[in-house]
Formats: structure tokens, C-alpha cells, sequence
């Protein structure tokens, strides 16, 4: 979810929440600005799902601190991270590390920081509510050492992903990395493979919780529609690719060797002609024509095809369902906050 940043500071985290849980049937994040944020979230979430106890039984939400790294703490998080702790709705605690400025230029020195600093914030967290749900959170790139701008979908980063999987894995801890990033200015051929890099150890390091998956350009200061459907086909093909094969009668095809036999084709082999429709991933993005088609249907390149897949996918939009009871509720407490927040 994007900030919307033309709304009130002080009470844009109530539009927020609320554009969350009317607009989609996806659970949302807490917000964690202040404390009183949180409460609010919290409270929203009580009206959604039927009172704290309800929430307590069965998280409704998730958020995610950051620690102000190197090595520091601040009131904002640890109290954000205290009322959803309290709530018992899961925290990610994350230190967010940029190698060269937040932590040494050094993997393994980040990594060790990276320790410290998450495993303090879910100690703190597991005092406050013992068994409260955490996540090890895991944010690492670097910046570039002629310019000092952060960098993404770098080696490292990608190094740092497959380190922190199997560190997190030692704690018995869910661990958050990886995502789309990249730093990008538009969809291009870079911000394609810059997302690669990272979403590629994201799904080698057995990662638990992904944000910032898709839309991502610009380092994180853009969020745009057409890298949001490209991200999709890429997590799309990567989940093919990850999926387990499975070795049976029916997967080693004997019957098809015996049917086409020495030097003939399989298009119209009797186990292909049951499997053809979906046997292989069908992109919706790609596009395998020649070149003289390609051209005659308009030239469209990747971003030209996204953008029209987006604007069908908005006009094909149907807002979800809410008791309108619920929904009377919930917009009688926003109204309420904004007019003690404003």
C-alpha cells in the first residue's frame, strides 16, 4: 500500500487502514508512526473481526519495525511494537541495513549487526508477551560508494538474502527478505533484472514473509501500475520453476516413447493431447511472436502490454462485501478520530 501523502499527517493511517479493509479482503499491516497509530489500527481491526479477544485468538494484522540502525532503538518503534506485541498480532522486527553507511562495508560484519539488532527487538518482544508471533526481519543492501545513494538488486543483497535465510532457520525464527527492488527510474531492461536479483535468493533462501514484491521502482519512492503486473509474471514463473517435481506412470510418459517411437514428434501424441492446455506456464505478459507479427499488431513492448492489462484489471474491479452494520462502525470511528486528530 502506498502513502497518500496529499492527507493529513496525523490522520492519514486511519485512510489507510480503512481503504485496506474496504477496498480488499486481504488482511493489512499496522501502522507503527506512533503509538496512538497502533491503537487505532488495533481498534479497527476489533470492529472487522469481532473484539480483541477474537484478534488475540486469530492475528489479524501484521506490522513490521525497523530499528534505527546501528544499534539503536527508538520510542516510535519499541512503543509501536509494544501495542501490537500487547494485541498479540505478529511484529516483523527488522533492522534495515544499507552496507557503507548503517553497517561496515562488509557481509559478514552486516550480518553479525543484523543479529543483534533483530534478536534485541524480539527479545524485548517476547518479555512484553511471551509466544507473541515474530518474524526476523531482514533488510540489507548498499549504497554506492561514489554517489552515498542506497542501491538495490545488488550481489550483495542478494548474498546478505541467502545468509539471513539459513541464520533465521538456526533461530526457529519465520524470516522476512527480499522483493521487487530495485533502483530503476522506469520500466526498463533494468529494473527487470534488478528484481531478479532479488527475488531469485528470495525464493532460494526459503524466505517466510516477502514485502515490496511488486510495483517497486526508483528505490521504493514509486510505485507504478505497469512494474506491478511485470513483478506478477515474474513471481508467477518463479513459483513454476520452484514447484517440486513429481516422478509417477504419468510423468515419465513410457506410453508416449512406445506411441511415437524412433524419430517422430510428440504435438500430437495422445499424452500430450490430454495435458496441452496446461502442461506449461502460460505467461500473460510475454510475448513469443515474430517479428512481422509483433509489428503488425502495433509494436506493443512489455510496458505497453502492462499497461493495458492494468487498466482492464481496474475496470474489472469489484469492491468486497461488508456488513453494513460493520461498515457503519467503522466509519463512524474514523470520523471520530480524525475530528480529535485534525
Amino acid at each position: 500500500m502506498c502513502e497518500p501523502n496529499d492527507l493529513s499527517l496525523d490522520s492519514r493511517h486511519l485512510d489507510m487502514a480503512y481503504a485496506a479493509a474496504t477496498l480488499t479482503d486481504k488482511f493489512f499491516m499496522g501502522n507503527v508512526v506512533t503509538a496512538e497509530n497502533a491503537k487505532d489500527v488495533i481498534a479497527m481491526s476489533e470492529i472487522i473481526f469481532g473484539g480483541r479477544k477474537a484478534i488475540e485468538d486469530t492475528p489479524a494484522l501484521i506490522s513490521l519495525v525497523n530499528c534505527n540502525s546501528p544499534l539503536r532503538w527508538d520510542d516510535r518503534m519499541l512503543d509501536s511494537l509494544r501495542e501490537y506485541v500487547l494485541a498479540g498480532q505478529p511484529v516483523v522486527v527488522t533492522p534495515f541495513l544499507l552496507m557503507g553507511a548503517m553497517s561496515p562495508v562488509t557481509i559478514p560484519a552486516t550480518l553479525a549487526q543484523q543479529i543483534a539488532e533483530a534478536l534485541t527487538g524480539i527479545a524485548l518482544a517476547q518479555t512484553l508477551n511471551p509466544g507473541c508471533p515474530i518474524v526476523f526481519g531482514s533488510f540489507l543492501s548498499n549504497i554506492d560508494m561514489q554517489s552515498g545513494s542506497p542501491q538495490f538488486g545488488t550481489p550483495e543483497s542478494g548474498i546478505g538474502l541467502l545468509c539471513t535465510g539459513q541464520i533465521a532457520r538456526s533461530f526457529n525464527l519465520p524470516f522476512r527478505g527480499g522483493g521487487g527492488l530495485n533502483s530503476s527510474q522506469t520500466v526498463d531492461a533494468q529494473s527487470a533484472y534488478q528484481t531478479m536479483m532479488t527475488m531469485m535468493p528470495t525464493f532460494l533462501s526459503g524466505t517466510n514473509w516477502v514485502m515490496h514484491t511488486a510495483g517497486w521502482l526508483e528505490g521504493g519512492l514509486v510505485s507504478c501500475y505497469e512494474k506491478f503486473v511485470v513483478d506478477i509474471e515474474i513471481l508467477q514463473s518463479l513459483m513454476t520453476e520452484f514447484t517440486p517435481l513429481e516422478f509417477n506412470v504419468e510423468s515419465l510418459a513410457f506410453d508416449a516413447h512406445v506411441e511415437v517411437g524412433h524419430g517422430g514428434h510428440f504435438l500430437g501424441a495422445a499424452h500430450t493431447m490430454e495435458r496441452f492446455r496446461d502442461c506449461f506456464y502460460r505467461p500473460f505478459l510475454t510475448n513469443s511472436d515474430n517479428y512481422e507479427r509483433w509489428m503488425r499488431l502495433g509494436a506493443k513492448d512489455t510496458k505497453a502490454r502492462a499497461a493495458e492489462i492494468y487498466l482492464k484489471k481496474l475496470e474489472d474491479y469489484v469492491q468486497p462485501e461488508m456488513d453494513p452494520r460493520m461498515k457503519q462502525e467503522l466509519d463512524e470511528f474514523v470520523a471520530k478520530r480524525k475530528s480529535q486528530l485534525d
